[in-house]
């Protein structure tokens, strides 16, 4: 098969075609028969397991299916993604990023980017931050996010087209369910298909022969302790020794001590599969909602350069998009613990035909990929609308500093209130 370039990408952007998808059959890693974990979920009163079965029309009958990877953690890795693939020179995009790495007792935390935060260029830490001294949503990148519409994607294509690659809504931002909102315009899903679910067994044998009546564990008044075994070393609350733990509050199992006998977890015990499978889509008609009538500069693009220009900057989130699914790959597809897919066959792409044709069936490697991003981006920045891909670094506010500082001392104390 050939690689898609810059022409076919451009030509289906145009409007040759509604979508670009890639269809991946893949199988547990240790076998087609080996067990493997979906994420699991809180339950409902009319279910049984902690998974998200559903029944599937597959090949024309209804199969049971389970859901292995959803949709937010799809895109979550295909960020993760491109945030390395950026990181290492290989791609070349914009980044908005906020720095820890200078507040005292928050060095750890690094760097942290748009593409790691839960609601992308939206998200309150980005919106708690600072460029210079001024609040982010009052610079001339916030307020370009906070004003960008369908009608006017150029802010966000700006300073943050993953954003509208993935998809963004600042719902909590000035404007609140009004504010900017674009869909997403790349969607992948991990299904296991005809899955039967199984049990998961679990026990220990204390080596030290602690007993589960040995005596009672109490909360150390000293949080660097722990524990103790003597009330009058234990915290205090209404005038009583403050019990360890939550779960089997005050035994020695409470500080992880003593056996557990056997059991059977019937409701998160595994799956098997007759196969797996990862179904993307790049939404194309998506891409072509998107307007964009101002350069980066800020400028009006003239009419007779309009539709050309708009075509170049959906084909460069195009192909952001198709870059995003290459390096996706190029990470294996390790979901979870004991949760580890591997690819029966080769990345393929179809460029899907409005009119019922059979798709055109493409290709696209790394190298490619990344060829295919900067030629893009280069025929975008002819007229006007190319990318700086030197990041913007905010800073975050005292305030927001001292949140995150309070809650790590909560942490350490134990005192977390859990949701």
């Amino acid at each position: 098969m050939n690689q898609i370039d810059l022409s076919i990408l451009k030509s289906a952007v145009a409007g040759a075609s509604p979508a670009i998808r890639a269809r991946t059959r893949l199988e547990p890693a240790g076998g087609p028969d080996d067990k493997v974990f979906p994420p699991t979920y809180l339950k409902s009163q009319r279910v049984e397991t902690k998974y998200a079965f559903e029944d599937r029309q597959i090949g024309g009958k209804t199969i049971r299916t389970v859901l292995l990877d959803s949709v937010q953690s799809q895109a979550n890795r295909m960020e993760e993604a491109l945030l390395q693939g950026w990181g290492r020179g290989e791609l070349k995009f914009p980044v908005v990023q906020l720095d820890f790495s200078t507040q005292q007792g928050l060095e750890d935390m690094g760097v942290l980017t748009a593409l790691e935060a839960p609601h992308r260029i939206a998200d309150a830490l980005l919106r708690d931050s600072v460029l210079g001294v001024t609040q982010f949503r009052d610079t001339e990148i916030g307020r370009a996010f906070v004003d960008s519409t369908f009608r006017d994607a150029t802010g966000v294509y700006k300073y943050c087209p993953t954003a509208l690659v993935f998809g963004v809504w600042d719902s909590t931002g000035p404007k609140g369910g009004l504010g900017a909102k674009f869909q997403r315009c790349v969607v992948s899903e991990i299904i296991g298909v005809d899955a039967q679910a199984g049990v998961k067994t679990a026990s220990r044998l204390d080596p030290t022969g602690i007993e589960k009546n040995a005596g009672e564990v109490f909360k150390h008044k000293d949080t660097a302790q722990a524990w103790t075994l003597d009330k009058e070393e234990a915290a205090v609350s209404n005038k009583k020794p403050v019990l360890y733990g939550k779960e089997n509050k005050g035994t020695p199992s409470a500080i992880n001590h003593g056996n557990i006998p056997p059991t059977i977890d019937g409701e998160a015990g595994g799956v098997t599969i007759a196969y797996a499978q990862q179904t993307v889509v790049i939404t194309l008609a998506g891409l072509r909602r998107l307007r964009f009538p101002r350069s980066c500069a800020g400028e009006p693009i003239p009419s007779d350069k309009r539709d050309a220009a708009e075509v170049a900057a959906r084909t460069a989130l195009a192909a952001l998009a198709l870059a995003g699914i290459v390096w996706l790959r190029e990470n294996d597809y390790d979901l979870r613990s004991r949760s580890l897919l591997v690819p029966k066959e080769s990345l393929a792409f179809e460029i899907l035909s409005r009119d019922g044709l059979e798709p055109r069936k493409l290709t696209l490697d790394k190298k490619g990929a990344a060829d295919l991003l900067k030629a893009a981006e280069e025929e975008a920045r002819k007229f006007q609308l190319g990318w700086e891909p030197k990041p913007v670094t905010l800073t975050p506010t005292k305030k927001l500093c001292d949140l995150i500082r309070k809650s790590r001392e909560l942490r350490q104390e134990g005192a977390v209130v859990e949701d």
